[in-house]
């Protein structure tokens, strides 16, 4: 995607030109884990569905990765495991198999009035 604007500046390409960017400067150090911080953040959904395929080739070819996401169906279609974490704790653990149907996703999430979320 990035090819056609090499020459260019970094600097006036797109939001998702630009998370595509920063993905590939760090995979230039041949990292093992790769953290990342909302890559879907202010994207376009195209754009988004983008980024999240690049991410889905760079586990499957062993990077592992640690994705702070908002966006739960998301998360859950690329994790195998998922931690959410409230108040200096996990609020719930578990794999996304576990945990597709989302419900105990949202309540530890959103936290659902003042009781505690059992670890999946």
């Amino acid at each position: 995607m990035l090819r056609t604007r090499y020459r260019g500046v970094a600097g006036h390409l797109s939001g998702g030109e630009q998370q595509q960017l920063a993905i590939g400067r760090a995979i230039l150090q041949r990292p093992s884990l790769m953290m990342i911080d909302e890559p879907s953040l202010g994207l376009a959904p195209l754009v988004i569905d983008q980024v999240y395929e690049s991410l889905r080739q760079l586990n499957a070819s062993g990077l592992t990765l640690l994705v702070v996401e908002r966006s739960t169906a998301r998360i859950l279609d690329l994790a195998s495991r998922v931690y959410v974490p409230r108040n200096g704790h996990n609020a719930l653990e578990g794999s996304a198999s576990e945990l597709a149907d989302g419900h105990a996703l949202e309540e530890a999430y959103f936290g659902y009035g003042d009781r505690q979320t059992a670890h999946a």
